[in-house]
């Protein structure tokens, strides 16, 4: 399934409008980088993506099996190494609701299951081109 966003950067500094279908989100930079603050930053993004795809990925799993979880909460914090060219998501998932440790074990497995975990943790590509 392929998805196709479309990105639109004006004069103002930093300040994009990212549209997916009829959906649309404001990305920017931080002050100290020349933006305004005005959207999560792309790495924010990407995080984001981590971690709601793992959130969704685990209610879909949690309402089959009828477990009884009232939240499901997941921070992921992303450190990028632009010197090494290493990037590591530290991601901490927690459940409000009663769950043995088998089913946190069966949890584990489904949260890196997630689409996204699975891209991020494949053999990436990035074909480019300017038209």
């Amino acid at each position: 399934m392929a998805v196709t966003v479309q990105a639109s950067l004006g004069k103002t500094k930093y300040y994009t409008q990212v549209t997916a279908g009829e959906n649309q989100i404001i990305t920017d930079e931080p002050v100290d980088k020349g933006g305004q603050n005005k959207g999560f930053n792309p790495l924010e993004i990407l995080a984001t993506s981590l971690a709601s795809c793992t959130a969704a990925t685990l209610r879909m799993y949690i309402e089959r099996k009828e477990w009884d979880v009232e939240n499901i909460l997941v921070e992921v914090e992303l450190e990028n190494f632009p010197l090494t060219k290493r990037a590591v998501f530290k991601r901490d998932i927690r459940f409000e609701g009663v769950l043995d440790d088998e089913q946190m074990k069966r949890l584990h497995t489904i949260a890196d299951a997630c689409p996204v975990h699975k891209i991020l943790t494949n053999d990436i590509e990035i074909l480019t081109k300017f038209s």
